[in-house]
């Protein structure tokens, strides 16, 4: 069963974040993994969230998602994301 990484995310330092994000994708496809949904326009049809920066990315399941979360790969380029924003991330399984 697929598994998800979705993200709100609030950028603090453009520039800096511009280098995680060129960084990501290839640590993202290294386990299988794609973006599903990476920024973009959102548009609030209800409720009190506002979300900044949406991320949305897809893993063949939930195993592989927390492998790829704690891969040397991507938690050195972690610190880079944890510098230059703010936000929330959650893991769910997809039906």
């Amino acid at each position: 069963m697929a598994a998800f990484v979705i993200a709100d995310i609030t950028v603090t330092d453009p520039e800096k974040y511009k280098n995680y994000t060129s960084q990501t994708p290839a640590t993202v496809e290294k386990f299988g993994g794609k973006f599903v949904v990476r920024g973009g326009d959102v548009t609030i049809m209800g409720g009190e969230w506002k979300p900044n920066r949406l991320v949305v990315i897809e893993f063949p399941n939930m195993a592989t998602l927390k492998k790829w979360y704690k891969s040397k790969d991507y938690q050195k380029i972690a610190k880079i994301r944890e510098e230059a924003s703010e936000g929330s991330f959650v893991f769910v399984d997809g039906v």
